[in-house]
């Protein structure tokens, strides 16, 4: 997602105690939603490739976390989304 920047990096430098995730993150973050075991996408919907400030900005705070190795891309993470990540929808009544 190229929308998300250096407030991403700033935002996981701030620690996870009442942080609140960039409008990136989220967007991010939500299309786990509906997927099989909450997947969270490697590439965002014009297919560029998430940013790896926001994948790391969401494990920092445990809103996501690495689900398995790519043994073809050993430099992508793939992960799901969390619990922690769930329940950001469930306080903005998504």
């Amino acid at each position: 997602m190229n929308e998300t920047t250096a407030a991403d990096a700033d935002a996981a430098k701030s620690g996870s105690a009442g942080a609140r995730p960039t409008a990136g993150q989220l967007k991010w973050l939500a299309r786990g939603l509906n997927q099989a075991g909450g997947k969270l996408p490697l590439f965002d919907e014009t297919g560029q490739k998430v940013s790896s400030r926001t994948v790391t900005a969401c494990i920092d705070r445990g809103w996501a976390e690495p689900w398995f190795n790519n043994p073809l891309k050993p430099d992508w993470q793939v992960c799901k989304l969390t619990d922690a990540g769930r329940s950001l929808f469930d306080e903005a009544g998504h």
